[in-house]
């Protein structure tokens, strides 16, 4: 059974907390789909290349027909002339977005915690809450982990919670309906607060 550490205020292990038993028999598919469309559709869509029809000039027939022993040509903007259109280039017009249903994304969010929990990389503390707002008090909290990488996971950020997380490297904080598998999966580890924690593993937070 897959177990999230919960951490003490010192940030040292004081209990462990069982995850739901359902969490066992997800397929990691369902993570490797949802990951998927995730990176598509944030992907940036500028690759272009101009058309003979969007080169500018070309209005003039480059030589005449017959007699100069070259091959006729039309427009200096077809795509066999340096400068001209090109052909078959990539266009910006394209749709990368891969949609996966409500019940796949749920899925893949509980996959990636049940593997956090196996690395023993999911705490669960009472409180993220940084009330002095200084960075030094939230990168203590972040340096005592001794991770690479860390989500913090609330139900709501205070400003001066904010303000404290915001320039540490390495570190990310979101609320709990932005929390995601992607995020789950790419951060070493991740630290929910007790009460966001129970929202979601009853399904009642995440997207």
């Amino acid at each position: 059974m897959s177990k999230a550490i919960v951490l003490d205020k010192e940030f040292k292990k004081n209990a462990d907390i069982a995850l739901p038993e359902k969490y066992l028999e997800i397929k990691e598919h369902n993570l490797y789909l949802y990951v998927k469309s995730y990176l598509a559709s944030i992907r940036n869509n500028t690759a272009k290349a101009k058309t003979r029809g969007e080169v500018s000039g070309g209005g003039k027939k480059p030589w005449a027909q017959k007699g100069g022993g070259r091959a006729r040509a039309g427009s200096i903007t077809s795509p066999v002339f340096v400068g001209g259109g090109v052909a078959h280039g990539p266009q910006n017009n394209k749709n990368y977005d891969i949609k996966i249903n409500k019940k796949q994304k749920r899925l893949a969010l509980e996959y990636a915690l049940q593997q956090k929990a196996n690395l023993n990389k999911l705490y669960i503390v009472d409180s993220i809450n940084i009330e002095s707002g200084k960075t030094k008090d939230a990168y203590s909290m972040f340096e005592k982990l001794n991770e690479r990488s860390v989500l913090f996971v609330t139900k709501n950020i205070e400003d001066k919670t904010f303000l404290a997380f915001r320039n540490i490297k390495n570190c990310y904080l979101i609320e709990l309906n932005e929390i995601n598998a992607y995020l789950i999966a790419v951060f070493r580890a991740v630290v929910i607060e007790k009460d966001a924690f129970d929202e979601l593993v009853n399904n009642k937070g995440g997207k």
